[in-house]
């Protein structure tokens, strides 16, 4: 690393799923010094120094995130696992970045304002989670804001809808439906396809989280990363066949149950927060466009950008398993 390269601050990237691929990826493109952190030891990304490292040691958690002048948390576990795991990795998480004095930037989810009725979620909406895992994430982010109102270090919040995009598999909008569509088999969709239901494209989560964490102003608070309008289920995937050029059916679940990609120990779990598609979920991101001047992907766009990414990934399959 030359003198020029170990000047620069430093980013750090915890979990490697989706969002902290991308993430890391658009830091190094911004020019920045990234980390990634994961308990895989999986192939970092060109220009990355990678980490392995479990952050449930407290130990461990401070070695890999040394010399920070951002922190990233996106790190995520199965769904049976997070009443149990994630509580413990974000008394550590706080614990390592304040004592090398960085700034945490926290990819978070929907499921604290629990059902909404239908009514569109902004960062005023109440917290009236009724999911075990929804109570769980909002004591979290009590937490969190706690820390950052304690002085301990500056803390925030960076929430979206469900994901789609590149990478994204583990989605409603994602490989239950983008390898059937492009092969004319059958797509899941979940409650109703006549609801809204806000997507957010994994490119603008990333954009969103970068510039939260050069944004120091901007800490102490609930931000909605960039999200389009919210269309109907039925919309979208009339968007993916457009996009996909072949026509497919789609099976509706009425209520969780195994399905492709989705197992019964997740939709086990998945349950309690089924409501999700039995109301409209509308994410509003007005404050997040206004105050940072960054307009969400187009839904067209992110589609066929999405199903351009998963022919490479059918492909790729394909010759994986030849």
């Amino acid at each position: 690393m030359s003198a020029a390269t170990s000047s620069r601050p430093l980013h750090v990237v915890l979990g490697t799923g989706p969002a902290g691929t991308t993430l890391a990826g658009l830091l190094l493109r911004q020019g920045h010094r990234v980390r990634t952190v994961d308990r895989s030891g999986r192939q970092p990304l060109p220009g990355a120094e990678a980490v392995t490292a479990d952050l449930g040691s407290p130990d461990a958690a401070r070695e890999a995130v040394d010399g920070a002048e951002v922190v990233y948390h996106c790190v995520n576990v199965a769904y049976e696992l997070q009443v149990e795991v994630m509580p413990t990795l974000q008394k550590v998480i706080v614990d390592a970045a304040a004592a090398v004095g960085a700034r945490l930037v926290v990819m978070d989810t929907l499921y604290p304002y629990g059902p909404s009725g239908g009514e569109p979620l902004t960062e005023d909406s109440p917290w009236r989670a009724t999911s075990r895992k929804g109570r769980m994430r909002a004591r979290l982010d009590e937490a969190y804001l706690a820390a950052h109102d304690a002085g301990r270090l500056p803390v925030v919040l960076a929430r979206a809808a469900d994901f789609y995009g590149p990478r994204v598999l583990n989605s409603t909008l994602g490989a239950a439906t983008f390898p059937a569509a492009l092969t004319g088999g059958t797509v899941m969709a979940l409650g109703s396809l006549d609801l809204p239901h806000s997507f957010t494209y994994i490119g603008d989560v990333a954009r969103g989280l970068a510039r939260l964490g050069q944004e120091p102003d901007a800490y102490g608070r609930v931000w909605h990363l960039p999200t389009a309008p919210a269309p109907t289920v039925r919309e979208v995937l009339a968007l993916v066949q457009e996009r996909t050029g072949l026509p497919f059916t789609t099976e509706v679940l009425t209520e969780p149950r195994a399905w492709g990609p989705f197992d019964d120990a997740f939709m086990a779990e998945y349950a309690e927060l089924f409501y999700q598609h039995t109301e409209g979920q509308i994410m509003a991101s007005a404050a997040f466009e206004q105050r940072f001047g960054m307009a969400p992907m187009p839904l067209p766009a992110g589609i066929g950008a999405t199903a351009d990414w998963y022919r490479g990934w059918l492909s790729d399959q394909a010759v994986g398993t030849a």
